[in-house]
């Protein structure tokens, strides 16, 4: 239950940061380029807007949509790996590699993720969690802020310790299901998410639509249908 709703959550927010992300670069490409044309009226309208921020939040938006999408190509195996020797290898010591580079990803995710919360904490991160729970902040540095939004960058960076975590948890959760099952989730690029794939017939007969016969006509895809020569069409079909 509490896997399904992370996976509906993870598969959301990379959906939104991308199509939000796309339409703001076009709003902002539109008016960039119609804040030139002279049409009066609505050229002075479109100057008085201020689209400077977009670039800065588009960038952001791409950075924590690519942390979130590692997590979800381990979880759905579309990542591209070189696995030409492992495959050659018997079942056991294939399994033992697979096993040893699932834990390597997990853990050099998590040691990313700990550096990266560490980064965020001394990043202005403590100082917004002690003044919101009224705690005496001292010295504490508030942090710097993104130039144009002048967003605290404490928040920006929390992609990294957030995605590396779940990309973390994916590779642990990955290994778990091929201990127990012996297989990877792999990803077919032919399959569109959605569509019901037709069932081929049977071996040998694929391209069987597009044989010829002997007269050298494609096969109709349709039953055949009643076939009247030159006599039955004289004596109305009777022989």
């Amino acid at each position: 239950m509490i896997n399904k709703a992370l996976n509906h959550l993870e598969e959301l927010l990379i959906t939104f940061l991308i199509g939000a992300a796309t339409v703001i670069i076009f709003i902002s490409v539109a008016h960039r380029y119609m804040s030139g044309v002279d049409i009066p009226g609505l050229q002075d309208w479109l100057l008085t807007l201020d689209f400077g921020w977009a670039q800065e939040l588009c960038i952001i938006m791409f950075v924590w949509m690519a942390k979130f999408g590692a997590a979800y190509g381990v979880r759905t195996g579309i990542h591209v790996g070189v696995d030409v020797l492992i495959n050659r290898l018997n079942d056991k010591s294939r399994a033992k590699f697979i096993v040893l580079g699932l834990l390597a990803g997990a853990l050099f995710t998590g040691i990313v993720g700990s550096l990266g919360a560490a980064f965020v904490w001394e990043n202005g991160a403590h100082h917004a969690i002690f003044s919101a729970l009224g705690i005496n902040t001292g010295d504490l540095p508030e942090g710097p802020t993104t130039p144009d939004l002048e967003w605290p960058t404490w928040i920006v960076y929390c992609a990294v310790p957030f995605g590396s975590a779940l990309m973390c948890f994916r590779f642990l959760q990955v290994c778990v299901g091929f201990l127990r099952t012996g297989e990877l989730p792999h990803h077919d690029h032919g399959h569109v998410e959605g569509v019901d794939e037709v069932p081929l017939s049977a071996p040998g007969n694929e391209d069987k639509v597009f044989r010829l016969d002997d007269d050298m006509h494609p096969h109709d895809k349709g039953p055949p249908g009643p076939l009247l020569d030159h006599g039955d069409k004289k004596d109305g079909g009777r022989k």
